[in-house]
């Protein structure tokens, strides 16, 4: 088999399809909810710690003045930008709220569509396992 035609096999599976459309739509919710952090949920936080915007706190290492834009006091030496960080980890918390919520949601639909499984067939009576046995020996041919 030509590496090509392996390929083509391989790219063509339904979990490789699967997971390319996963991570494309992923990459496209996350932008969705970095906007939301960044143009609805952040201002207001923004507003009510002083009326800066949080992505600009940092904590200059280099004695950089404390009231450039964080772009700017990056290019004057190293920072530490905490205001950015809390502002991706805010992101990430809403992101895997939303995710956990559709997949609870999806397990609740999965437990509505699929039946239940039909409860166990109950366990045979010992004495119906004794007969099976005492059946099945005399059954057997005899032994000499």
């Amino acid at each position: 088999m030509s590496m090509m035609s392996e390929f083509r096999q391989f790219a063509m599976r339904g979990n490789v399809v699967d997971l390319a459309v996963g991570v494309i739509i992923g990459g496209a919710f996350g932008r969705i909810v970095d906007s939301l952090v960044q143009d609805v949920i952040m201002p207001p936080i923004g507003k009510i710690f002083g009326g800066l915007d949080f992505a600009n706190y940092y904590i200059p290492l280099n004695n950089q003045a404390t009231g450039l834009a964080l772009a700017e006091a990056k290019k004057a030496g190293a920072v530490i930008a905490y205001g950015n960080f809390l502002t991706i980890l805010l992101n990430f918390i809403i992101l895997a709220f939303i995710i956990f919520q559709m997949v609870r949601l999806m397990n609740r639909m999965r437990e509505r569509l699929v039946p239940t499984e039909a409860a166990a067939a109950p366990a045979t009576p010992e004495d119906i396992l004794l007969l099976r046995e005492i059946r099945d020996s005399l059954r057997r041919p005899p032994t000499q």
